[in-house]
């Protein structure tokens, strides 16, 4: 085809599929003579278009150039005049990176000449990925140090950061590139600049373990800081479990002295419950006492704390005799760790209640399910008065919760795992995720949802409505399943409503409501958890963003998921709540067409009335209705 004659129809999905992923399959492999094949008839307007094509998120420039292959990238810029600044997703080490340009991803990858060569081409040397990683960053990140000094050679800016304020100092620090830091120092790279959480790059060498490149960002003059957590650079390391650089910075002298103390003090919490390693706990608990003791007429001495029950009371030992007691006794070890952690780190630290709550689980995994649901407890009472509503890290609490207790209650060889679960015990969790889910709702800002709030939402929500499901599992005192109620039915007049506006009531008839983290918990729809809400009094005709009721869900879903009797026994139960089976859905579709195979369990005659055929009639012959029957009918014909 010639210059000049017409282009193709870029309307044409069949022409569309036929060749954009021939071309960036070649792309991928580095097949250039495949792609000039592909591309021999087509004008340079058809060429240009064809090769900007998006595949898997990218397009043959952008995939071309991650995998090095220079001749195909130089075909693409030269002569189908690709647009250099294009930007596409790109995976690396598992990660997807979002908007990723040409230049980033061939100096992420190490591609030196396929840098200069698309540099050479016109690509903006700070051009950034969606979270403002620049090309530099993607070069300090692996350590390609050839390309570093290329990309700075050639304009790139040292400081740029990305969104999360992180810069290629920190991160070349991070990953333990010693020949770039000391570059990036030597062209003035500001060594205390803080990112969005305050941590510099001193905290980067800490938290990695990289004690040659902390030596040298201490000869630049690198000043040791609390970052938002509070942690400074050696407190940072004793929780990582770098002793290195925690033996190190202990004997500098601008390390105050109970920065030491407690550093040591978090060394041996970490021996303890990361490495496993008792006797190194011991020496540098040791270490901690000593160096608490070294002044006599200033000793350093613990604030006094109460006893804390989670913690089977134990008090914090002060002494080195104390200290030789706990040989041969690990689990008392284990609660002067955590006793430690909650200390010095405080309970807003995420690694103050992840331990608690890896302790507990190590407790479980035992059958010593009491000690685990103490310590789960005491964890998550510490998140809900630290945290902000709706914490991720308060969320995973109580899905841990949720799915302790479903694994309590399955069965192993025909018998239950543990036969002592109280219903008590479940609804305090249910109750505090109620609370969590109220203060979420008083503290949201009014107005439209970001994409990423309504997710975090609605996650909380379906934990609450397993949580629900395992309650109603359980038998408790009238007095306990009234508060149960109560609290339902408050939670209900908060008008909580998931992705797409769907209520507790659509979750509880909704087969993938099932689906709320890693293991299984409860199956859904269930007929408990149905009857249990709609006891308290939710809307059996609410609707969600497409207009569906709970009965529209329920009619449509899987009879893979559920028995037939069982799915009959559900919306049995929603129409004898005054469910409609002909109220419609945006689509215009009533519940009774989703029925199918249900249908032979359900007479429709005996649940439609003579309101709904009458608001039909007057629906069918378009007669007027709006300012001529009571308001309260209105909507009640405009669903039918």
């Amino acid at each position: 085809m010639s210059e000049g004659e017409n282009l193709i129809d870029v309307s044409d999905p069949n022409f569309y599929q036929s060749f954009k992923t021939p071309i960036f399959k070649a792309a991928q492999e580095g097949d250039l003579p495949r792609i000039q094949e592909c591309l021999r008839l087509f004008s340079k307007e058809e060429v240009k278009w064809l090769v900007s094509q998006v595949v898997e998120k990218t397009t043959p420039l952008i995939v071309a150039s991650r995998n090095g292959h220079l001749d195909v990238v130089n075909y693409f810029l030269e002569k189908c005049k690709a647009d250099v600044e294009q930007v596409g997703s790109v995976t690396f080490d598992g990660e997807t990176i979002e908007g990723a340009p040409a230049l980033w991803c061939a100096a992420a990858a190490g591609h030196f000449t396929t840098v200069q060569s698309l540099m050479q081409h016109g690509a903006r040397v700070n051009q950034t990925t969606f979270s403002n990683s620049t090309p530099l960053r993607a070069a300090c990140f692996d350590g390609h140090f050839d390309i570093v000094k290329h990309l700075v050679e050639n304009g790139a800016d040292i400081e740029l950061a990305n969104r999360h304020g992180h810069t290629c100092l920190m991160i070349s620090c991070y990953k333990g590139h010693y020949e770039i830091a000391e570059f990036l120092l030597s062209l003035h790279a500001d060594v205390n600049r803080k990112s969005i959480r305050g941590n510099t790059a001193l905290h980067d060498c800490a938290e990695s373990g990289s004690l040659d490149i902390m030596k040298l960002l201490l000869k630049h003059s690198a000043v040791m800081e609390d970052d938002a957590y509070g942690m400074t650079p050696i407190k940072a390391a004793a929780v990582a479990g770098h002793t290195n650089i925690v033996d190190y910075l202990v004997t500098h002298p601008n390390v105050p002295k109970i920065e030491k103390v407690e550093s040591l003090e978090l060394s041996g919490a970490t021996a303890v419950d990361k490495k496993r390693d008792m006797h190194q706990a011991l020496r540098y608990w040791q270490r901690a006492l000593d160096e608490r003791n070294s002044d006599p007429a200033n000793v350093i001495k613990k604030a006094p704390k109460k006893a804390i029950p989670a913690y089977e009371c134990t008090i914090e030992v002060d002494s080195s005799k104390d200290l030789e007691n706990l040989v041969g006794d690990p689990d008392e070890m284990r609660m002067q760790a955590l006793l430690i952690r909650e200390r010095i780190l405080g309970p807003t630290h995420p690694d103050t209640t992840y331990y608690i709550r890896y302790r507990g689980a190590v407790y479980a995994d035992s059958g010593n399910f009491d000690r685990c649901i103490t310590l789960w407890m005491y964890a998550l009472d510490m998140q809900q008065q630290a945290l902000e509503p709706l914490n991720p890290m308060t969320q995973s609490s109580l899905l841990s919760f949720a799915e302790l207790f479903a694994y309590m209650l399955s069965e192993r060889n025909g018998e239950r795992v543990c036969n002592d679960l109280q219903f008590r015990t479940v609804s305090i969790i249910y109750l505090k995720g109620i609370s969590e889910i109220k203060r979420g709702m008083e503290e949201t800002p009014i107005g439209p949802q970001t994409e990423k709030d309504a997710g975090n939402f609605n996650r909380a929500l379906l934990i609450i409505m397993h949580l629900m499901c395992l309650i109603a599992k359980l038998d408790g005192t009238e007095e306990d399943e009234e508060e149960v109620r109560q609290a339902t039915y408050q939670f209900l007049k908060l008008k909580p409503s998931g992705l797409k506006g769907a209520t507790p009531l659509h979750l509880a008839v909704d087969d993938s409501t099932s689906s709320v983290g890693r293991y299984p918990v409860c199956k859904f729809p269930d007929i408990k958890v149905l009857h249990l809400l709609l006891a308290c009094g939710a809307n059996v005709n609410a609707f969600d963003a497409h207009g569906n009721r709970p009965l529209h869900i329920a009619a449509n879903v899987s009879s893979d998921s559920q028995v037939k009797h069982d799915r009959g026994d559900t919306l049995r139960m929603l129409l004898d709540h005054g469910a409609h089976l002909d109220c419609r859905n945006k689509d215009g579709k009533a519940a009774l067409d989703l029925l199918g195979d249900a249908l032979c369990d359900i007479s429709p005659l005996n649940y439609t009335t003579l309101q709904c055929l009458t608001a039909r009639a007057v629906i069918r012959h378009r007669l007027k209705y709006i300012g001529i029957v009571p308001k309260r009918l209105e909507e009640f014909v405009q669903i039918h």
